[in-house]
């Protein structure tokens, strides 16, 4: 099984949280580390509305969140929180579903403005899946991600120094966890 799993809230396969993803989820690579990528969007929407826990594809997600040691949570920031679709698929893990696990954030809002929507909306519902083991995370703004066309239906992003730096420094914090769980 992966050891990090990427969970995405965004709604929208495009967008430039997705640019963050794709530089981490390239990075961990170079360091030999496996992960999965959940698209929370891409779940049945039946089954996160209504909340069935019993659903095969509800259930197949939260296995691979059971399974990984390092859960990501990737997420654009509307009305000064998470998505809703993220907030759904959360509510429908075990209450201590993120037992023991290292969990950082990557959010991306339109301003500065939303930076605390980690700690006022974000780790409050973390800390009730008892999440107690949080990673530095990166908060981004729109301005530091140029989406650059590269045909139709396509886009590459092209992410700022500073934003790439602070990206490094996830990366890095993760495989630093990874190879301490190793050791014990």
């Amino acid at each position: 099984m992966s050891q990090v799993v990427i969970l995405s809230g965004s709604p929208n396969p495009g967008s430039r949280l997705t640019g963050i993803t794709q530089y981490v989820e390239s990075h961990l690579s170079q360091k030999g580390i496996s992960f999965s990528h959940l698209t929370v969007a891409s779940l049945p929407a039946e089954d996160l509305i209504h909340a069935r826990f019993d659903s095969p594809a509800i259930v197949e997600a939260a296995s691979i969140v059971e399974a990984a040691d390092v859960v990501v949570i990737a997420s654009p920031v509307y009305k000064a929180s998470f998505t809703g679709v993220l907030k759904t698929f959360l509510d429908l893990l075990p209450q201590k579903g993120l037992t023991g696990k290292f969990v950082t954030p990557l959010f991306i809002g339109g301003t500065i403005a939303h930076l605390l929507s980690i700690d006022y909306a974000l780790k409050p519902v973390l800390s009730s899946l008892n999440a107690k083991h949080f990673g530095s995370g990166v908060y981004a703004t729109d301005s530091q991600i140029a989406r650059i066309d590269a045909g139709v239906g396509e886009s590459q992003f092209e992410l700022n120094e500073e934003l790439t730096g602070r990206l490094d420094a996830v990366v890095a914090e993760i495989a630093e966890e990874l190879r301490i769980r190793k050791l014990k």
